[in-house]
């Protein structure tokens, strides 16, 4: 296929929830003429508590979705199935995909002047160990800690306010604190609406939201393929696999929508 034809193809976005359009928002802002397809995953939410085989069943499933919606690229802004399923599926599709914990460790890591780095993820993300072996790849000397946060998708999914912060938060933060990391990664799309509440405990500064860096990374790179779109104006379509008005109303946390997402089950 002639880029010409490709390169006005949809961009597909995938998450388990609302985290994901933390990671469009970018996009949105620095490749408004796109066409992008969301698709939050809100019927097996949360990722993190299942298996890696479960995991690449779902993001098969996805991905196929996206194979019928003739996409051009799938950027998978779900750290749990970057870290879990894309190596199982990159060769699958014809469609370019951005993985965000590979892409991400890989522009992190050309900074040598980060020696100890810290990771705040799903149990899922953590198990895989992947952030470690990303970062590693690329500077051996980098020292890496990764510590699981379990309860945090399902707070901002559910949009919890009254919960034992201490317990939830800073216990986690305190151990990773212990490592005296000079950054930490919020290794999970939907972190960055904590960030308020970390930042009661530590520097602000010291959190990374890897969507820009991420984002970033993806219009240099479909440019250099030649496929960035030659439409003068993008839209977004919103899909979600379950609760689609429910979804609308969370997606507020992160990105005002204006239509309720199609319900699709995959």
């Amino acid at each position: 296929m002639e880029n010409s034809e490709k390169k006005n193809y949809s961009i597909g976005v995938m998450d388990s929830g609302v985290g994901g359009l933390t990671v469009l928002k970018q996009m949105i802002d620095i490749c408004k003429n796109e066409n992008y397809i969301y698709f939050g995953d809100t019927k097996n939410l949360p990722y993190g508590e299942k298996t890696k085989q479960e995991l690449v069943k779902i993001a098969k499933k996805v991905f196929d979705f996206y194979a019928q919606k003739k996409v051009k690229a799938v950027i998978m802004a779900c750290n749990t199935t970057s870290a879990t399923a894309y190596d199982e599926l990159k060769n699958d599709y014809d469609f370019k995909i951005y993985p965000i914990i590979q892409v991400v460790s890989k522009c992190l890591s050309m900074d040598k002047n980060i020696k100890r780095i810290a990771i705040m993820a799903t149990q899922a993300t953590v198990d895989s160990k992947k952030y470690s072996a990303e970062l590693k790849k690329n500077n051996p000397n980098i020292k890496v800690f990764e510590q699981a946060c379990p309860m945090w998708v399902p707070i901002v999914e559910h949009k919890l306010v009254d919960f034992d912060e201490k317990e939830i938060i800073k216990t986690k933060l305190d151990k990773v604190l212990e490592f005296k990391p000079q950054k930490i990664i919020l290794g999970c799309t939907h972190y960055p609406y904590l960030l308020d509440r970390l930042s009661k405990y530590a520097n602000k500064e010291i959190f990374i939201n890897p969507a820009k860096m991420f984002a970033n990374y993806i219009k240099e790179d479909l440019k250099a393929m030649d496929l960035l779109s030659e439409r003068k104006e993008g839209f977004v379509e919103y899909f979600a696999s379950s609760e689609p008005e429910k979804f609308k109303e969370n997606a507020k946390l992160f990105l005002q929508i204006e239509k309720q997402p199609v319900l699709v089950n995959i």
